[in-house]
């Protein structure tokens, strides 16, 4: 039986650096190439040696980035220039546009940390070199990677230009979801997907055991925590990636500032702002209806109340609100301000979205009171206010099942998610769907065999014959069943049906057939002629037969009806034979003949 492969490589019972290999129909195939943000050693990016020691082009097919989020990207051109990898990748045009500038922004960052003599991470022209090699996709646009691989993108949601990709080889598909949402926010809309019923969907499963109350009371609580900060006098930190979650909230604090006329300062990380809203206003078909429709006439990425940063005014007096980037506190602006601010009560953190294991943001939203840090080695108090209030763009598990339920796939595997909270939701899918899920750790293969579908010609003539008029039977309409009946020749890749006069001449064969046959003795003196007229005129009446059949023996489709005996005898044989194909009929004609007189 044919069988389709899948090692996560990262993002496998964890979230984080997703890169899952899937092996379908003879093809490898990269889904995702991301970077871990919790470590700063070897293992921030997946392990390639898995693949191949030395270069990965001759052992992969293609390479598919969902999003450009950096768990999702960020070791793509380590992967092409440092590892070696020049065949296809393929991503959306939002996508290919945006992750250049936040791989060049995390590459700052990370050489900053560690300095330049850093020989484990790519350099500037590395990201712009990997960004040759891309090739941009359109939604519900269908791409022919090779004679056999065949990809499909469908909106995810989630960020500007995340998608979710349909793979198919021959009869084999998979669809992987990347992140998605699959409730529509303030500025995109929500994932959706034909109902394509792949062998495999690999879904993320973030929240896989949350279900989130409504967006509305989340919007109103974060607005009164900030209110009632900055009411006091506190300073408000709210980290964000550069595009997603920032566009989502500034939308929602700037409306608030308008209503209220609230007259306290909201900053945006210095540059990202006007980038952003570039990208927003190229790619306004990725959002949703409400900002296509206003866009003419107002674009509601040009805040009034938002402006830009400058690392001045971090020792600002008095209240003020701040977005900053990255939004896991693992490195930049974020944790500068972080650091300086986190030691006074008066002040707030709120974290809007997820935060992996290792990240500075993972510790303090589990609690803690102190957080170290190395170059130069410090230790920060954190006494300001620390909220977590979830305006994550990932399905929630309501989401994850709803999808589930539209594509229809005949496997689920769990990625991108929590170990604990995946075995929860792998148990509902399996009891609610009755489908086999599977939840396979980093560098665990998981086989999944698939049922082939196998294409054969039809004959014409197979055809006509079994898509005959339907006999009428008095009251009764008996028609031909649907399966049909024939003989299947398989030469070379080649698969046909044929009827079986058509294949037996071609095979060279006598043909032989099975026949049922029965046998009625009849009262009916006189010659055997007309016990003949006496039966045709019966089965005139009981199937509408018109053609006068003389002295030789009726024919029904497959069914003959014979008549002996001597003229001079009363009694007489019917014989009624029929094949396989007509046995509803030749049983029919049976019954009717042993009750002519009754």
């Amino acid at each position: 039986m044919p069988e389709i492969k899948v090692t996560p490589l990262g993002a496998g019972q964890d979230v984080g650096r997703s890169c899952i290999l899937v092996s379908i129909g003879g093809k490898n195939i990269m889904l995702d190439c991301g970077m871990h943000m919790g470590y700063n050693d070897e293992r921030r990016f997946p392990d390639f040696s898995y693949i191949a020691d030395g270069s990965l082009t001759e052992h992969l097919d293609c390479v598919i980035i969902s999003h450009f989020h950096l768990d999702h990207c960020g070791a793509l051109p380590f992967m092409t220039e440092m590892v070696g990898y020049s065949g296809p990748i393929y991503m959306t045009y939002p996508t290919k546009a945006i992750a250049p500038i936040l791989l060049e922004d995390m590459r700052k960052v990370a050489v900053e940390r560690k300095g330049e003599s850093s020989t484990s991470f790519f350099t500037s022209q590395m990201v712009k070199e990997c960004m040759k090699k891309v090739t941009a996709v359109n939604l519900h646009q269908t791409v022919q990677v090779d004679s056999e691989i065949e990809i499909k993108a469908y909106y995810a949601g989630h960020v500007l230009g995340a998608a979710m990709f349909h793979v198919r080889v021959g009869d084999q598909s998979v669809v992987y979801t990347g992140d998605y949402n699959m409730t529509p926010d303030r500025h995109l809309g929500a994932a959706w997907i034909d109902k394509c019923c792949p062998d495999l969907l690999i879904t993320e499963s973030t929240y896989a055991t949350t279900i989130r109350d409504s967006k509305r009371c989340r919007e109103r609580d974060i607005l009164k925590k900030v209110h009632e900060c900055v009411e006091r006098g506190g300073k408000v930190l709210i980290p964000v990636f550069a595009l997603g979650r920032a566009q989502e909230l500034c939308i929602l604090l700037e409306s608030y500032w308008e209503r209220t006329n609230l007259k306290v300062p909201v900053y945006f990380s210095l540059g990202l702002t006007e980038k952003a809203n570039n990208y927003y206003k190229m790619f306004i078909t990725w959002t949703n209806q409400k900002i296509k429709k206003t866009f003419v006439e107002r674009n509601m990425f040009e805040f009034k109340h938002i402006k830009p940063f400058d690392k001045s005014y971090m020792e600002n007096p008095g209240p003020m609100v701040v977005f900053a980037s990255p939004g896991m506190l693992h490195a930049g602006l974020s944790l500068n301000i972080f650091k300086r601010w986190a030691p006074d009560e008066k002040n707030m953190l709120i974290m809007p979205g997820y935060c992996v294991v290792g990240t500075v943001g993972h510790k303090v939203l589990n609690g803690a009171k102190k957080v170290e840090f190395e170059n130069p080695r410090t230790v920060v108090d954190v006494r300001m206010a620390v909220e977590y209030m979830s305006f994550s763009a990932h399905a929630d598990a309501k989401g994850i099942m709803q999808l589930i339920q539209y594509c229809q796939p005949k496997n689920v595997m769990l990625v991108h998610g929590d170990a604990e909270k995946m075995v929860f939701l792998k148990s509902k899918i399996q009891q609610e769907l009755s489908l086999d899920c599977f939840n396979p750790a980093n560098g665990e293969t998981c086989t999944i065999v698939t049922k082939p579908t196998i294409a054969a010609d039809v004959s014409l003539s197979l055809l006509k014959r079994d898509l005959q008029p339907v006999a009428e039977i008095g009251d009764l309409r008996v028609k031909r069943r649907k399966l049909m009946h024939g003989v299947l020749i398989v030469k070379g890749n080649k698969v046909r049906v044929l009827d079986s006069d058509a294949a037996c001449a071609e095979l060279g064969v006598t043909r032989h057939e099975i026949r049922f046959t029965s046998t009625v003795t009849l009262e009916d003196p006189g010659p055997v002629s007309r016990t003949i007229d006496k039966l045709h005129t019966h089965l005139q009446k009981r199937l509408g037969i018109t053609q006068h059949l003389g002295d030789g023996p009726i024919n029904i489709g497959s069914v003959l009806l014979q008549v002996s005996g001597s003229d001079q005898e009363d009694l007489k044989e019917a014989i009624v034979s029929w094949t396989y194909q007509d046995d509803a009929l030749g049983s029919y004609i049976l019954n009717s003949i042993k009750n002519i007189d009754r």
